[in-house]
């Protein structure tokens, strides 16, 4: 299959914009893939399909504040960063720069009006820059105090400087934990404590991985022949408690149901051909597209992707092409919202 092959239409007035008033009360497409069938419901209603004995498997990544503005020491000039993760030297972080004029090796940037400094020390390709931070703080809490959440490209409304708590509570999922993704596994935004709460009452236990989402998330898949795409490595990292839970469910006859495309790939990376999951920590760059044979994902919680990503061939995979295709332009019919904000579908 070719790239074009995952191309739809889809009117630019259903990108969510903004979350539900409720977590919960999102629209959630229930599609059966043995039947293709469908049902139009809530994630509120999400128990109904699942059975005493699944397991949901949700990636407890933390999204951090990681977008942030200054200026160049030297001339002035506006600058934006978004920062990606932490470099091999201490002290340093890679980052994207958002401006026209990528700073020259050696600048200084004042962010945060001056609160802190970071000067350049290595340039990369794509508008990649490795920075060293001079603040008297760990970054990430400089960025807790004075960044801007990093909110997709897709999503169209000024920044208001740090202060957006409802960005802040609700691009983010109540149960993140470990900071470091600079995208939320939206699937996961659905959800609130009472219904995971509601969730173990009916016998649905729920296991964590760890999957830190990057940048390449939004990327389309810019080349037609997708054996010549490069997926963005992330890092990651499933530890034996959470193996050892995910394998028992599976021997006991349970589904394993993940929560975003990010806990498919943290699984489908760990799992061994048999479908047994392993601990482990690393990066991650697998391409999960059709002809795909899953190993440890059963079940799968997602949102409405974006046309010729690679997170709507994973969902193509899973699906199936055709079953998949009708049911996006279903969803465009019924008036779903896409994307980050928007809401989901639900594979089983």
């Amino acid at each position: 299959m070719r790239t074009s092959d995952f191309e739809y239409e889809l009117p630019a007035e259903l990108i969510a914009q903004q979350p539900a008033a409720e977590r919960a009360d999102a629209r959630m497409m229930v599609m059966d893939r043995a039947t293709g069938a469908r049902v139009h419901r809530q994630v509120k209603n999400i128990g109904e399909y699942l059975r005493p004995g699944d397991l949901l498997v949700v990636n407890d990544t933390r999204v951090i504040p990681a977008r942030i503005f200054g200026v160049k020491e030297e001339s002035g000039g506006r600058v934006e960063l978004l920062f990606l993760e932490p470099a091999a030297a201490p002290g340093c972080w890679t980052a994207l720069c958002g401006t026209s004029r990528r700073p020259r090796l050696g600048a200084v940037l004042r962010l945060a009006d001056g609160q802190f400094r970071a000067t350049v020390m290595e340039l990369e390709g794509g508008g990649r820059l490795t920075v060293r931070i001079e603040g008297g703080l760990p970054l990430l809490d400089l960025l807790e105090a004075h960044g801007v959440p990093p909110l997709p490209p897709y999503i169209h409304r000024p920044h208001s400087g740090p202060g957006r708590p409802e960005d802040r509570e609700r691009y983010q999922t109540v149960y993140a934990r470990v900071p470091g993704a600079v995208a939320a596994p939206t699937a996961g935004l659905h959800f609130t404590r009472a219904l995971l709460e509601q969730l173990r009452t009916r016998g649905v236990e729920q296991a964590t991985v760890t999957l830190h989402v990057g940048p390449g998330t939004f990327k389309p898949v810019a080349v037609e022949d997708l054996d010549a795409h490069t997926m963005e490595s992330e890092r990651y990292e499933v530890t034996s408690s959470s193996s050892s839970r995910i394998n028992a469910a599976r021997a006991a006859g349970g589904r394993i149901v993940a929560v975003g495309s990010t806990s498919v790939r943290t699984l489908e990376t760990v799992a061994d051909a048999h479908g047994r999951v392993h601990a482990g920590q690393g990066r991650s760059a697998i391409f999960i597209r059709p002809p795909y044979r899953f190993k440890a994902v059963d079940a799968m919680l997602t949102n409405f992707h974006l046309p010729r990503s690679t997170l709507f061939m994973m969902v193509c995979a899973l699906a199936g092409y055709d079953a998949t295709l009708a049911a996006y332009r279903e969803a465009v019919r019924e008036r779903y919202r896409f994307y980050s904000y928007g809401d989901c579908m639900l594979l089983v």
